[in-house]
């Protein structure tokens, strides 16, 4: 069993940053590949980017690469998102999520941990 808790949303300027991070707790963290989504009003939830146990595999969404980084720090069992140049389209609701593979995915129907959700508002 795993508790995902995510931090660091917030309001931003069109072009800003920000940094995510995904607290979890319980057991064999480094078991898990942990996986970022998001989901807009209105529109379905979408896999951004996801790594693996070990940290040694990413996937990224077309819609990431470039602009979000993905790491983790099995040491303080958390998962970072840094969220660069973003935009008004950025606006959503963002989750982490934990899947008990040794490669990670970004379909959604695959991680059975949640967290519940970090708000993001790019607006100037």
């Amino acid at each position: 069993q795993l508790q995902l808790v995510e931090s660091g949303g917030g309001l931003v300027q069109p072009g800003g940053s920000l940094r995510l991070s995904c607290q979890v707790s319980g057991n064999s963290f480094n078991r898990y590949s942990i996986a970022w989504f998001r989901q807009a009003p209105g529109k379905e939830r979408e896999g951004l980017v996801c790594i693996s146990g070990v940290g040694r595999s990413t996937e990224y969404s077309d819609y990431a690469k470039g602009r979000f980084t993905i790491s983790r720090d099995n040491a303080k069992n958390t998962v970072y998102l840094q969220l660069d140049y973003l935009s008004a389209e950025d606006t959503a609701i963002y989750f982490c999520a934990a899947e008990d593979n040794y490669y990670c995915s970004l379909s959604a129907n695959r991680h059975v941990y949640w967290g519940q959700g970090t708000q993001i508002t790019v607006s100037s």
